[in-house]
């Protein structure tokens, strides 16, 4: 903490804010009242000046097309916005036949990605029996006899997780959602069929890049089927912690041992 405050201080200098030390900050436990900033308008000076405040583009103006980006004469990915088919699709598209449900896998609202889902004290505050939380519309969950509060199986071609169920219709019908960064807890390590114990996401999605040019996630096209869960729930053990072992020696020395041991 301290070594980001300094950080913090540091920049905030060159832009007239100062911060007072650390210790002080610390020490004090009170807010620090900024000056409220003006109004901040997206490229104003090039609105007002492009000539002298020209943009970061190749012409220094707004750009539909880039020659750049077409030059890489990627099939997936050419010089101007343009829509390519999904390999799945929600909503009548490639796979929702088989798969009918979108599954979004968003950033959660009690933890920083995976970090602090260990944390039994906020877990507390989300999980439903023991599980991630899956969120699903009253029309979908209707239609699959899950109630509010049921251990569901949600599962593709790729894999299947175990969550609990949180019955919302803040979800439009065929949309659900499961936050990302669930801790990965097979019931068979190894095994490419494993069923995940708490509900990671992860092993629900695409392992491929966006396009050619961006290779980001591709995390928000994932389509499922969910199910009310009826076999044997194991306790969930991805927040047991590693085991520690102590390994017992003794020491030998070469001219008396093995030179292969």
């Amino acid at each position: 903490l301290k070594r980001i405050w300094q950080e913090g201080s540091q920049q905030g200098k060159g832009r007239g804010i100062h911060l007072p030390t650390f210790e002080v900050f610390w020490n004090q436990q009170e807010y620090i009242e900024f000056d409220h900033p003006q109004m901040f308008v997206r490229h104003q000076a090039f609105r007002e000046d492009p000539d002298l405040e020209p943009l970061g583009t190749p012409s220094g103006l707004i750009e539909i097309y880039s020659k750049t980006i077409a030059d890489m004469q990627y099939d997936d990915c050419q010089g101007h916005p343009m829509w390519f088919e999904k390999i799945e699709r929600s909503h009548g598209g490639p796979g929702s036949q088989r798969w009918p449900l979108h599954l979004q896998s968003v950033h959660p609202d009690f933890r920083l990605h995976s970090q602090l889902c260990e944390s039994e004290t906020l877990r507390q505050q989300y999980a439903v029996g023991g599980k991630e939380p899956v969120f699903i519309n009253p029309q979908d969950a209707s239609a699959r006899g899950i109630r509010n509060g049921d251990i569901v199986r949600v599962f593709n071609v790729r894999g299947q997780v175990l969550a609990g169920a949180v019955v919302s219709d803040r979800y439009a019908p065929g949309v659900a959602r499961i936050h990302e960064g669930a801790w990965y807890d097979p019931d068979k390590g190894g095994d490419l069929n494993a069923l995940c114990k708490y509900g990671n996401p992860n092993v629900l999605t695409l392992d491929i890049g966006t396009s050619q040019l961006a290779q980001a996630t591709s995390a928000h096209t994932t389509l499922v089927e969910i199910e009310k869960y009826t076999g044997p729930i194991d306790n969930v053990t991805a927040f047991n912690g590693p085991v520690e072992m102590v390994a017992q020696c003794e020491y030998v020395p070469a001219s008396q041992g093995n030179p292969h041991d």
